[in-house]
């Protein structure tokens, strides 16, 4: 199990979001403090390329959760509307 930890970005962007998408967010979150490691199709998880460190995306609907796996945690990035990119 990994501890998940947020990061004050995605906090701030997390407020934004429609109360049901902050609910399917935190189901999405706490699947992946189970495994985030292996890509996956549900949740959607990939490698994204190029990054250093790794970084990793979740996908949730038409939202992108970017984030970063140390040792025993999970650290999340942000989160954006699938149109903006990474």
């Amino acid at each position: 199990m990994y501890s998940v930890i947020v990061s004050r970005t995605f906090q701030k962007q997390f407020q934004k979001l429609s109360s049901a998408m902050k609910k399917r967010v935190r189901k999405g979150l706490a699947e992946l403090g189970e495994d985030p490691l292996t890509p996956r199709s549900n949740p959607d998880i990939k490698i994204l390329e190029g990054t250093e460190p790794i970084k990793r995306r979740l996908r949730i609907g038409d939202y992108r959760i970017i984030y970063l796996v140390e040792k025993h945690s999970i650290k999340v990035i942000e989160i954006f509307p699938r149109g903006r990119g990474y």
